[in-house]
């Protein structure tokens, strides 16, 4: 179980920073889906698509968080393990490049997590860029392992996530790779200390990623959890899902109903569902029934970006 989970880790910040940090500027600047993603000095040139003018990269309101972002997300960790994946071991040149590709193209949604080290390189990527023009997710990995020491709780964590992406807030931060349904026992101390953190405005957002039905079924009822991130696609536990479609569409639609933001992971199956008619048939079938708000993909180039962009707009509005 260990190896499988490995594939898919004193604050400078004080309190009074906390509190002091204004939170009207995420709201007052909020995404629009009208406006032009400025990145660094320079504008969207001509013939580029501006942010939130497409329907894969309009700007939504996450459930009841008030968080705005992009329906489309960057993934950063495929194939992560042990603070490294595909997209740190592009480099940091060609990161930087994807993210800004991804920028002009209106993707105003940035995955990450400590597993996949790539906290350092979105700083990079991201210096010059305003701070509400985008949304960061990142995950604690909460399980000592040779290449991590858990503090046992969350406020270490997000101390470091913030100091290590140049940010004041975490827009959401998760509990990474949920395995059984005993999570909030096992994980008290994290889920305790993440909750203060959101009551001071470190965190706007908490929750989980789910690896395990069970664990699904309890984050999509539990009252603590306002993000789940859940594997689902069109095919099944043979495409990386927790369970079947008929066992997870249903919960996911549920805990949207309830007001949970449920952001979808593994749409082409982990790499497995790599032909246009197989994409394009998961998209469809994820968008199509209401069962996620957002969705996270891990582009690795800015044509992959491109392609991902039109095919979801295609599903958005078949």
């Amino acid at each position: 179980m260990k190896g499988a989970i490995l594939m898919s880790m004193h604050s400078e910040f004080s309190g009074e920073r906390i509190q002091s940090f204004s939170r009207r500027r995420f709201i007052a600047g909020a995404i629009t889906g009208a406006g032009v993603l400025a990145v660094g000095r320079s504008s969207i040139s001509q013939g580029q698509t501006a942010a939130g003018s497409s329907p894969a990269t309009q700007i939504v309101t996450l459930g009841r968080t008030g968080i705005k972002a992009s329906r489309l997300a960057q993934g950063t960790g495929w194939n992560g393990s042990a603070r490294s994946s595909a997209h740190t071991r592009l480099g940091e040149k060609a990161f930087t490049e994807l993210i800004r590709h991804g920028l002009e193209r209106g993707i105003a949604f940035m995955d990450c997590a400590d597993l996949y080290g790539s906290h350092p390189y979105l700083r990079t990527a991201l210096n010059g860029v305003a701070r509400e023009k985008y949304i960061v997710l990142s995950k604690i990995w909460p399980r000592t392992e040779y290449w991590n020491l858990a503090s046992g709780g969350a406020q270490k964590e997000v101390d470091r996530f913030r100091r290590e992406l140049n940010s004041d807030v975490l827009d959401i931060c998760l509990i990474h790779c949920m395995g059984s349904s005993n999570w909030p026992d096992e994980y008290k101390r994290v889920c305790e200390e993440l909750a203060e953190l959101k009551a001071k405005g470190a965190v706007r957002a908490v929750g989980v990623s789910c690896h395990d039905l069970g664990a699904l079924k309890v984050a999509c009822t539990h009252p603590w959890t306002d993000v789940i991130l859940a594997r689902i696609n069109n095919v099944g536990k043979e495409a990386a899902m927790d369970g079947s479609v008929d066992e997870v569409a249903p919960i996911l639609q549920q805990a949207r109903a309830d007001g949970k933001v449920i952001l979808g992971m593994k749409i082409f199956g982990a790499g497995k569902l790599t032909s246009p008619e197989q994409k394009d048939a998961s998209l469809k079938y994820v968008w199509g029934n209401g069962l996620v708000d957002a969705v996270t993909i891990g582009m690795l180039s800015p044509q992959e970006i491109d392609d991902t962009i039109e095919r979801m707009n295609r599903a958005l509005t078949a």
